[in-house]
């Protein structure tokens, strides 16, 4: 089978996507042809910087147009839901970037119009699709029953200190569907539901802002016979590394969100290391998958799943709802 060329609009004109460009760029099926912003004057610049003939200022005629194949979505998580609808509609591949949309209602409402036009819809999750993620899955059976998942993401934002100033931008607005758990909490979960399915249980905690998000937090998943904890954080740094607990060894896993070095130490004191190298700009492996599917006639990612992402953000909505974190989509 012939692989083809997708071409590929782009909604956010922000560092994420120069990242996801970055990262398009070493895939030969690649194709940047479109981009949108708001203004009509960012749109040419952006546009100029990556050699892109084709702008839009219209969301409505940019979904309507023969020049893309599918879209990335990279705006503030309150709008994923609405523009990755509108181009699902408009019968477009959408790759958005997590969190896929802000509740469970919205997710449903994405996976109904991308299955009903027949098309792609994959959450934009790099771990889950890295190399050295499925390095973990191939030897978890090293480490014998497995008994504790626990991952930590606890990163200083720099957009705090703007906060602590008095000004409150996008990072804590809950009108845009923000705060720690949406942000980087995600990266903690998003895994653990790829590995072992959907908590019995949950119990989570958070330090609130007045602004109405969560600056950190943290959540313990009861399984049947283990248990998940993880903890995150955009008001402090963590150092400590991520592991999945075995009776036999742990598997230790130094970044959660970047997982570049993954080893195992057994209970006798050895350690094997069964990470690999990984390109640098690790989206590159979304991007695949995604274009793979499209090429395969297929709808969706048997990683990033369509239930992977709607189990995730079920559990982000109800940790919410445990530590008093509303949204407006909520409403």
């Amino acid at each position: 089978m012939t692989s083809k060329i997708i071409r590929f609009g782009i909604v956010g004109t922000n560092f994420i996507t120069e990242n996801f460009l970055s990262a398009g760029a070493l895939e030969k099926n690649f194709s940047l042809n479109a981009i949108f912003s708001r203004s009509e004057e960012k749109a040419k610049e952006f546009a100029s910087k990556y050699g892109v003939e084709n702008t839009f200022t219209d969301l409505e005629k940019m979904a309507n147009s023969d020049l893309i194949d599918a879209v990335y979505i990279a705006s503030p998580n309150a709008l994923h839901c609405k523009y990755s609808k509108l181009f699902l509609e408009h019968k477009k591949h959408v790759f958005c970037e997590k969190p896929i949309a802000s509740n469970e209602k919205e997710v449903k409402e994405m996976l109904e119009i991308a299955k009903k036009n027949n098309v792609v819809l994959m959450e934009g999750m790099k771990t889950t699709l890295l190399p050295n993620f499925k390095k973990i899955k191939d030897n978890l059976h090293k480490i014998g029953k497995v008994r504790r998942y626990f991952a930590s993401y606890c990163q200083y934002s720099s957009r705090y200190d703007k906060y602590k100033e008095g000004i409150v931008i996008n990072a804590f607005k809950p009108e845009l569907s923000n705060g720690a758990v949406m942000d980087i909490g995600i990266y903690t979960i998003y895994p653990m539901v790829c590995l072992f399915g959907i908590p019995n249980k949950i119990k989570a905690n958070a330090i609130m802002l007045e602004s109405g998000v969560d600056a950190q937090g943290s959540a313990i998943f009861d399984y049947d016979d283990m248990d998940g904890m993880v903890i995150y954080s955009k008001i402090s740094n963590s150092y400590l590394p991520s592991e999945i607990q075995g009776e036999e060894g742990s598997i230790i896993i130094d970044h959660i969100n970047t997982m570049e070095n993954i080893s195992i130490m057994y209970k006798d004191g050895t350690t094997e290391v069964i990470s690999e190298s990984q390109e640098k700009y690790d989206m590159i492996y979304e991007i695949q998958e995604f274009i793979q599917i499209i090429n395969d006639n297929l709808l969706e990612s048997n990683v990033n799943s369509n239930s992977n992402s709607l189990e995730t953000i079920k559990i982000l909505q109800e940790i919410r709802h445990q530590v008093g974190v509303v949204f407006p989509a909520d409403i």
